[in-house]
């Protein structure tokens, strides 16, 4: 079978194909930054990373205390995932430096520094606020394996990604958040984390419109919008 050209929509230049499959587009310009940017990229990465292992320090001290409470081991295997994830992200072609983005960013990454982590009130049992945790874990760790290193905290755009979860939900990172900290809250339950959490989702909703911004610039990502409709909960949002 002959292949034939395909023109990407959206997109400059041309790419391979067979008759019948969708085009491969041609690959992106490599990306130049200034002394000041790489400062910039140097300086997010080691105050996100920094974050994450005080919280990780912090956590994991409590659970070495009282090794009963699972949740809190969970909380510390996906700070150390996110670490990893932090410190390895490729670098983004295009960021939202508004204030709004910059602010909701950071409270809704690092959110978990105003969970009281001591031991709360037992609304369900260690084991069932452990599945559900597992189950929200499971989730964005599925997500950010199929983002590799497109992850990342600022709203950017590092590339288009509708594999995997993102056939679903266009932020299953986001479900998988919502639901491990729910797994979280309900074996440590007290009014701060109540707070923490509600704050945080709300957060969360306004990242996602701002991310959407910027992506929706991408005709690819335009299109995906139009195939998976719903951003975090089949059927509600």
């Amino acid at each position: 079978m002959t292949p034939e050209i395909l023109e990407p929509a959206g997109a400059p230049g041309v790419s391979i194909g067979f008759p019948g499959q969708a085009p491969v587009p041609p690959a992106l310009p490599r990306l130049r930054l200034t002394p000041a940017q790489w400062r910039i990229e140097i300086a997010l990465r080691l105050i996100s990373a920094l974050a994450l292992l005080l919280f990780l320090a912090s956590a994991l001290s409590h659970f070495i205390k009282n090794p009963a409470r699972v949740t809190l081991l969970l909380l510390v295997v996906t700070a150390l995932l996110d670490i990893g994830l932090v410190v390895s992200t490729r670098i983004a072609r295009e960021r939202d430096w508004t204030s709004l983005s910059i602010v909701t960013t950071v409270f809704g990454t690092f959110y978990y520094l105003a969970f009281r982590i001591d031991p709360g009130i037992h609304l369900v049992p260690e084991a069932v606020a452990v599945g559900l945790q597992a189950i929200g874990i499971v989730i964005q760790i599925c997500a950010k394996l199929t983002l590799r290193r497109s992850f990342g905290f600022l709203p950017a755009n590092r590339g288009v990604v509708v594999g995997g979860p993102y056939r679903l939900v266009r932020h299953p990172i986001y479900l998988g958040y919502f639901i491990r900290d729910l797994g979280f809250l309900l074996p440590n339950f007290g009014v701060q984390n109540v707070a923490v959490l509600a704050i945080h989702l709300g957060l969360q909703i306004c990242r996602i419109v701002r991310e959407e911004r910027v992506l929706s610039k991408d005709s690819s990502y335009r299109d995906y919008m139009s195939r998976v409709r719903c951003r975090l909960i089949v059927g509600v949002f």
